[in-house]
């Protein structure tokens, strides 16, 4: 019998007890043993809960309990769960986690430590919650070159812009509801503000192109100033928008990886992706497109993609299995400055005639956005063609500073062909 041990025994903690308790006679047939959970370390008191007896509060128990073989951390954040996870690495056990902020930041030392021990660091549900994509881009598509992944990765963000698309609400009753409905933490700064979803991003990155994607070098902007009038211009356009995490392989040394809300057209794959489903999409040389879709965030579906681990380990305990990130060294992230993309910009203008002749004269080719019903007072948009980052920043700097330009409204970028 495998004993295993939970840490934190939070949403996600508490559904693995739940999903291994429940499921426990069809999980030991696919492990070929039964796996069952010996301890579980929380700060809190869980007086009431059927599991009730396996609490414990001093981790050093788990740590020497030569009985544990395998331990899932679910305690989320930095920590306690870095200094934890390292000490049970080299204590020679084995780790699951659903921890993306650990593995973004310290994945490749703890991969490497738990390399030289002969034991494994598992995190498929990191990314995906119940979405299987680790162990898909590590085996079942290793014959390929990944030559891109863009995806939405955050389901909160994902329902906020999905309400506002739909009902036309404001960013903040959107955000609202989803906390109402438990989909956004009380500070969802983490959510809207996309830290979470470039985190995702660069552990994808890092297993896709072998090498250790930083996630503090990827360019992150949130939701939080996508207003229902954007929306609203979108939809004008055969667009809507959404939070799009995405990443391009350059060459062997640089990468580009971006988040941002995005104006997509309605023909995208990830335009009709709602509500807090995620959706992935990776580009294979030999493959081609390959799209995973489901629910990226709740109980049982991470708890799911944790057991899923917690059986591969169970079923092959005397290998270890690195991630060849791990010891194949940094890529650069190339400076977002350098990059391009094209722009929606929504201008509340003093005078349209002379704004509009402006906006050609310092853009260029533009496209003119007319909307068939008022959404604002003295206000029309355009759609730049693709530029740098940094000549846009210069012309948008410039054509602020006409007396007819009264306020630059909005920027989004906008890609027609994602």
């Amino acid at each position: 019998m495998a004993k295993v041990a939970i840490m934190g025994f939070g949403v996600v903690g508490s559904g693995v007890w739940e999903v291994l308790t429940k499921n426990a006679s069809s999980i030991a047939k696919r492990a070929g043993e039964e796996i069952s959970v010996k301890y579980i370390l929380d700060i809190r008191d869980f007086p009431d809960h059927p599991a009730k007896d396996l609490m414990i509060k001093d981790f050093d128990i788990i740590l020497n309990d030569p009985e544990i073989s395998i331990v899932v951390e679910t305690i989320g954040g930095l920590e306690p769960a870095y200094t934890y996870t390292k000490k049970l690495l080299l204590n020679g056990k084995h780790v699951v986690t659903s921890n993306k902020e650990l593995v973004a930041k310290h994945g490749p030392e703890l991969l490497k430590i738990a390399k030289e021990n002969n034991i494994n660091y598992f995190f498929e549900a990191s990314v995906g919650g119940g979405i299987p994509i680790i162990r898909p881009l590590q085996n079942c598509l290793a014959g390929n070159q990944i030559t891109e992944i863009a995806g939405i990765l955050n389901g909160t963000t994902n329902y906020i812009l999905t309400q506002m698309k739909k009902y036309s609400l404001s960013f903040e009753d959107a955000l609202k509801e989803a906390q109402e409905r438990g989909y956004a933490e009380r500070n969802p700064s983490n959510d809207i503000e996309g830290h979470d979803a470039c985190r995702k991003i660069a552990i994808l990155s890092s297993i896709a192109y072998s090498h250790y994607v930083n996630y503090e070098n990827i360019y992150t902007e949130g939701i939080s100033k996508i207003t229902k009038e954007d929306m609203e211009y979108a939809e004008e356009l055969g667009c809507t928008i959404k939070l799009i995490a995405m990443s391009k392989k350059i060459d062997d040394k640089r990468v580009f990886a971006r988040v941002s809300p995005l104006m997509i057209p309605y023909k995208s794959p990830f335009a009709n992706v709602d509500d807090v489903f995620n959706a992935i999409l990776v580009k294979g040389d030999a493959i081609g497109d390959v799209m995973f879709y489901g629910q990226g965030a709740g109980k049982l579906p991470t708890a799911s993609a944790v057991v899923g681990d917690i059986i591969d380990i169970v079923k092959h305990i005397d290998k270890s299995y690195v991630y060849t990130w791990a010891i194949s060294g940094d890529i650069e992230v190339v400076d977002i400055e350098n990059t391009s993309c094209r722009f929606f910009v929504r201008v509340k203008y003093k005078d349209y005639s002379k704004a509009k002749d402006a906006v050609s004269l310092i853009f260029n080719d533009c496209m003119i956005v007319n909307t068939h019903k008022p959404i604002g007072t003295n206000e029309f948009a355009f759609v730049t063609h693709e530029m740098k980052e940094n000549e846009f920043k210069e012309k948008i700097s410039q054509f602020e500073k006409i007396p007819v330009v009264e306020k630059i409204l909005s920027i989004v970028r906008y890609d027609e062909n994602i």
